[in-house]
């Protein structure tokens, strides 16, 4: 009996030797043909996606075919391509394109110092071009409009010389009004000094003869504007559509001097919340967002049509060097802004009720408000004012500290 239950061990235990022996050798052929299979899958993958590409070339088929023909190929053959590719990579070729990026990595230091270097003369005559307001503010609005005559009167000539002299006869009637609702002082003279009741004889002329200048000059344009549209003794040769106008206008009020002063007025009555009433340091930055990107969008319209000098003279002075003023000036110091007030989370609105409602700096009722690490809350228009002279609470008078 013993014997027989050993001989039955004994068989059992060669069984499962024999068992895991199979078992091991199957997993390593397995594994062996797996890999095996997966690169050569992936290197017919390659081959195939180069196949199916082929008609894409400008000698091949695809482009000669009729208009729904090469969409719907295209529907077809591409998301099949790409998803074949990320399922199997050609291991072999992304080594390369590591192997290559490297490369480019370490070769990039030098190249950028010397490319930095070769650019430094064009970056001080890029700035200083932008550093003169008005030159640099006509040539954009200047391309704009040419811009805008392409795409929406293409038909009409010198449209956007015309529309620019009556742009600008409007802002001056408009600046001259603001400038006669702001002054304070209406008396005719000059005295020597402030609080002086003596005279100047020679600068009370000059000032007499500059405001009689004005004046005369405000009701010849205000009586050419009459003449041209009340009375309709328009230009032959004029004729822009209702769109042209609006949007050019809205452009020429974005760029012009007098009309970018009023923005961030109208945005404070707009009373937003999101701006939290930094509506001056959000207000270039928005404009500048605005005529960025519609500039963008008529050179995107006329890239297939319009000379190709135009639209990069168009592109460099209307989208690159506004950007390139957005990021140094107005877009910078909304940056630095909002990096000091993100330091401070945002009040709920069970916090600003039980604070009253009111900031203890302008004694003004609170909407939204930021909280300091000492648990006061303040408009933040008002605690960034407070910074910029101290670094403590304007309230307990603690130093902001954050952990």
């Amino acid at each position: 009996m013993s014997m027989r239950y050993t001989i039955q061990e004994q068989i059992g235990t060669f069984c499962e030797d024999d068992m895991g022996m199979i078992t091991r050798v199957r997993g390593r052929v397995r594994a062996n043909s797996l890999t095996v299979d997966k690169e050569k899958t992936a290197q017919s993958v390659c081959l195939l996606s180069a196949v199916l590409l082929l008609p894409y070339c400008p000698r091949g088929p695809l482009p000669l075919l009729p208009s729904p023909a090469p969409a719907l190929y295209s529907a077809l053959v591409l998301p099949v391509v790409l998803s074949a590719n990320y399922r199997y990579p050609v291991y072999t070729l992304k080594a390369l394109v590591g192997a290559t990026a490297g490369g480019l990595s370490k070769a990039w230091k030098p190249l950028y110092r010397f490319l930095k270097r070769l650019y430094g003369p064009v970056d001080r005559a890029e700035n200083l071009f932008l550093r003169m307001k008005n030159i640099s503010v006509m040539a954009n609005q200047i391309v704009f409009l040419m811009l805008a005559d392409k795409v929406l009167v293409p038909k009409e000539r010198m449209t956007c010389l015309y529309t620019l002299m009556f742009y600008n006869v409007i802002a001056y009637c408009v600046s001259y009004i603001k400038e006669l609702i702001e002054k304070e002082d209406w008396t005719p003279y000059v005295t020597l000094t402030e609080r002086s009741q003596i005279k100047h004889l020679a600068m009370s002329a000059t000032k007499i003869v500059l405001e009689w200048t004005k004046a005369v000059t405000f009701v010849v344009t205000l009586t050419f504007m009459l003449l041209v549209f009340g009375l309709e003794q328009g230009l032959e040769h004029y004729k822009p559509s209702t769109m042209y106008t609006v949007l050019t206008w809205i452009y020429y009020s974005a760029t012009e001097k007098v009309f970018v002063d009023m923005f961030p007025t109208i945005l404070g009555y707009l009373q937003l919340e999101a701006l939290e009433n930094i509506e001056n340091l959000y207000a270039p930055v928005i404009l500048r967002y605005f005529t960025i990107g519609i500039s963008a969008f008529f050179s995107l319209i006329l890239l297939p049509t319009a000379p190709w000098r135009f639209l990069f003279v168009a592109t460099y002075l209307n989208i690159y060097l506004r950007w390139k003023e957005l990021m140094q000036n107005s877009g910078a110091a909304l940056k630095r802004e909002r990096e000091i007030l993100n330091r401070y989370r945002k009040a709920t609105a069970e916090e600003i009720d039980r604070f009253d409602d009111v900031c203890s700096v302008c004694l003004c009722t609170m909407t939204k408000a930021r909280v300091t690490p000492c648990h006061h809350l303040f408009h933040a228009d008002c605690l960034r004012q407070c910074l910029k002279t101290s670094d403590s609470c304007p309230m307990c008078k603690r130093e902001l500290k954050f952990d």
